[in-house]
């Protein structure tokens, strides 16, 4: 069995993102050894330990959405919010530690929302909906949206979303520019290096929002890199 597999089947991470993050800071040991690879073996009988967890969110991504929420001194306290792409929770978690009163967390995936999380009573899961297809009356109206999205451009993403936020709601999002910046600018590995097409990414994601009626109040570096090294940027808005 592979390492992440082993450390959630042995209850010593919630979810196999949350395992990689904790190999990825040298927090797992395997026989003694610390691990370094996700996918190496862990085979029955292996003493698996979690020595040390420098991380207090279900997932590393959360790190993200409290870096934007500092810099850019964001307050969602009270809202009804919008995880759009929540897998773990890591954004979810966030949003309930700066005090909003609910988050619908939404992904097209099934059963990636921690436990602590969807046994929360302020967290209503939506499992399996595409954010591209929300249906009518399936959320309420919005004060905050936040995404963390892959494999999809924010403006394919985000359009039912931010058509169901109030005047005066905010947005703080994720842009990836591999899922931006068009297959051309995508390189070995899948990242886009050069930096005119990191810049037309983000530009495309900005103008996308003013033309959806929002004005774009701040922008800046990611703190953290994506799980595959790709560069990532932080961008919010602010609705009418």
């Amino acid at each position: 069995m592979r390492l992440d597999q082993r450390l959630v089947a042995l209850g010593l991470a919630p979810s196999r993102a949350r395992a990689q993050a904790l190999v990825a800071a040298g927090a797992v040991t395997v026989d003694g050894a610390v691990a370094l690879k996700p996918a190496q073996a862990a085979p029955d009988g292996a003493a698996v330990a979690v020595v040390a967890d420098p991380c207090p969110w279900v997932s590393r991504a959360a790190l993200k959405l409290v870096h934007a929420l500092d810099a850019f001194a964001l307050d969602p306290a009270g809202a009804v919010a919008l995880d759009v792409g929540a897998s773990t929770g890591g954004f979810t978690q966030v949003l309930l530690a700066r005090g909003a009163a609910r988050v619908i967390a939404l992904d097209v995936g099934h059963g990636q929302l921690a436990p602590s999380l969807a046994a929360d009573p302020r967290v209503t899961a939506l499992e399996g909906v595409n954010a591209r297809d929300l249906p009518e009356g399936l959320i309420p109206p919005l004060d905050w949206i936040v995404a963390d999205v892959s494999f999809i451009s924010l403006t394919l993403a985000l359009p039912p979303a931010l058509s169901r936020a109030r005047p005066g709601a905010r947005l703080a999002a994720l842009v990836k520019p591999q899922f931006e910046a068009g297959r051309a600018a995508v390189g070995r590995g899948g990242m886009v290096r050069d930096p005119a097409a990191l810049e037309a990414a983000r530009a495309r994601v900005r103008d996308f929002l003013v033309g959806a009626g929002w004005r774009v109040t701040h922008e800046g570096d990611s703190p953290i890199m994506g799980g595959d090294g790709a560069r990532e940027y932080l961008i919010a808005a602010l609705k009418g």
